[in-house]
């Protein structure tokens, strides 16, 4: 079990005018041995931030630490990463067993025996048998490729898994298979895990703490139980409440102003608090809460980090469950 921090984490695409920051000075921190939910809406730069964790995007600025040291550049990689779609992590020419045997770091096991008997406990290790070894993914379901992918992932003998919206691209039917699996290997192995998604009920399952990423900033970051019952950044309200259990009755109380509002353009972030133009608590619906238009919250909050000016109880909080209820 390891501890991976992101300090200060910056990065970029392009340059000039047409320059986008994806990630913008991110603090974030995944304790020794828990699953940490990173959340948010596609654009956000949840993926973004994994890909820079494993070395597929540079790092335009701050560092990525594994227990306190930069992260290994050459030799075993301590961090593996789980790809969204089943369908393209694998390659299609190459047999199951042949993809894992692949990811097994070297001098690890002896022998084309050895690595036989690896594949096969992998294989085992995510519920699938150990004759599924000689199959080609073409002849494996969604659901069982994404096993594969976990297995493959796990051979690497890593110190951290990254799963990155790894159960979007499922049926609903398997989506549990692989969360309950999911949960089993944290438990069984002890492993680090940032599990990347934007399904709250997901994360909801599987998480210790939970993140919120909104135009590649952290906007919330907590213990799951005190995000999910009192969360004080509005737009974590906005996506509990957007992700309420069928048959709730929904309170539709977003002021016309914000419901009207566009979401800022990523090129060209807003100053101040990023939601500000979308924010239901915010300047638009509060016209003396300028502060929000021209200074960047600092990560305080009531009962944990909340990157917000107004962060606090529930009379700001419109149509969202009370304190002890988070919809589930």
């Amino acid at each position: 079990m390891s501890e991976l921090t992101f300090e200060d984490v910056t990065v970029r695409f392009g340059s000039g005018r047409r320059a986008m920051t994806a990630v913008d000075r991110v603090h974030l921190t995944v304790p020794s041995g828990a699953v940490v939910g990173l959340v948010g809406e596609s654009g956000s730069g949840k993926s973004t931030l994994a890909r820079a964790a494993v070395g597929l995007t540079p790092v335009a600025g701050g560092r990525i630490l594994l227990d306190g040291r930069p992260l290994p550049r050459a030799g075993r990689r301590p961090l593996q990463m789980v790809f969204q779609d089943p369908y393209s992590s694998l390659d299609p020419r190459m047999t199951i067993g042949s993809s894992i045997a692949e990811a097994i770091p070297r001098g690890a096991v002896t022998g084309a025996a050895g690595r036989r008997d690896e594949v096969a406990r992998l294989l085992e290790l995510v519920d699938l048998s150990a004759d599924r070894a000689a199959c080609h993914p073409a002849e494996l379901s969604g659901g069982q490729r994404q096993r594969v992918a976990l297995a493959r992932a796990l051979a690497g003998r890593p110190d951290v898994v990254i799963a990155d919206e790894i159960t979007s691209a499922l049926d609903v039917s398997i989506q549990g298979t692989v969360l309950n699996l999911v949960r089993d290997l944290h438990r069984s192995l002890g492993l680090s895990m940032l599990f990347i998604t934007h399904d709250l009920a997901v994360v909801r399952y599987v998480s210790d703490y939970i993140a919120v990423m909104y135009l590649g900033r952290i906007v919330e970051y907590g213990p799951a139980e005190s995000v999910l019952a009192d969360p004080q950044h509005p737009y974590t309200r906005e996506l509990l409440a957007a992700a309420r259990r069928p048959g709730r009755e929904a309170v539709d109380t977003v002021p016309a102003q914000v419901a009207e509002a566009e979401p800022a353009d990523p090129h060209h972030p807003p100053p101040g608090c990023r939601f500000h133009p979308r924010c239901p608590v915010g300047p638009l619906v509060h016209a003396d809460r300028a502060v929000c238009r021209d200074t960047a919250p600092t990560g305080d909050g009531r009962r944990h980090r909340a990157a917000c000016h107004f962060a606090g109880g529930a009379a700001d909080r419109p149509g969202v469950p009370p304190p002890g209820d988070p919809g589930s």
